[in-house]
């Protein structure tokens, strides 16, 4: 399948993303921190791509994008829920599905939060919490690693730990690269805004989502508490379950790309028969329930 690289313009930073010439419904990807498209090539590369079209972007301060003017107000959770909105804009895409992996679920969920026309979201490494120091602690288990998501600047070893914490044994040496180009601003400042409860209530969205929700995450994560996110109250769970994929980390896309993109298939498959209308009547009557 041919994709094609391009740059857009929004309002905070130049982005770079890759898009598939498939004719189905489109497919957002949003990437981690300290990444880049680059890391979705199994899914983009894959017969996914023969039937969606998938787009998979940079998002500001990594891979082929530039830095933003303002960091503070581009790196914040609402911020960059805004370029991804102008993205979606500038290709002239409405009904979308969307895959949030890590920092870029944690957007997705924003995205939930404030954008109707959105058939489903599938989120891997992104506990919905909600804001405070507790709902951080309930959502990611607390060690010496964890605290690199919110560490300015990187010695080599902390961007080699990072990419272990990433993508364990199956780490490359252009994701490396990735992490050391990345603007290290972005980490505290998004970290912050994350606890701080920036936009939505991202527990509290999930828990009232219209559409579906696929919460697909590697079974061996370090990073997350698979607990807490099985425990959450899910009104639209894709599948009925929370999936933790065996053999894979943080990663699963990457490091078990023949389970993952089963699982990533059918969930398409299920969102893209329905229709706008339905999604619109679940979402008025969700309102009115409140």
């Amino acid at each position: 399948m041919a994709s094609l690289d391009k740059t857009v313009h929004t309002r905070h930073a130049e982005i770079a993303l890759r898009e598939t010439s498939g004719k189905g419904m489109p497919v957002l990807l949003i990437h981690g921190s300290g990444s880049s498209k680059d890391v979705f090539a199994k899914q983009m590369e894959s017969p996914l791509a023969d039937i969606y079209r998938m787009v998979a972007i940079d998002l500001p301060g990594h891979g082929g994008s530039s830095n933003p003017a303002d960091p503070a107000a581009t790196y914040t959770v609402t911020g960059l829920a805004d370029v991804v909105e102008d993205v979606l804009t500038e290709l002239g895409i409405d009904r979308v599905a969307i895959y949030g992996w890590s920092l870029g679920g944690h957007i997705a969920i924003q995205l939930m939060s404030s954008r109707q026309n959105i058939a489903g979201v599938m989120l891997t490494g992104a506990p919905p919490v909600s804001p405070g120091p507790l709902g951080m602690l309930r959502g990611f288990h607390a060690h010496w690693d964890m605290l690199l998501a919110s560490k300015e600047n990187f010695t080599p070893r902390d961007a080699e730990r990072f990419s272990r914490l990433c993508f364990g044994d199956q780490a490359t040496p252009e994701f490396l690269e990735a992490i050391v180009r990345a603007d290290g601003r972005m980490r505290p400042i998004f970290n912050k805004s994350l606890m701080r409860g920036d936009g939505a209530d991202q527990r509290r969205t999930v828990e009232q989502a219209s559409m579906p929700v696929a919460m697909i995450n590697g079974a061996e994560d370090a990073s997350i508490r698979l607990g807490y996110v099985a425990s959450l109250s899910y009104p639209n769970l894709w599948d009925n379950r929370c999936h933790a994929i065996a053999g894979a980390g943080h990663s699963p896309f990457w490091q078990v790309p023949e389970v993952f993109n089963l699982l990533f298939l059918r969930f398409l498959a299920d969102v893209s028969v329905r229709k706008p209308m339905e999604v619109g009547v679940e979402e008025t009557l969700s309102r009115s329930a409140q």
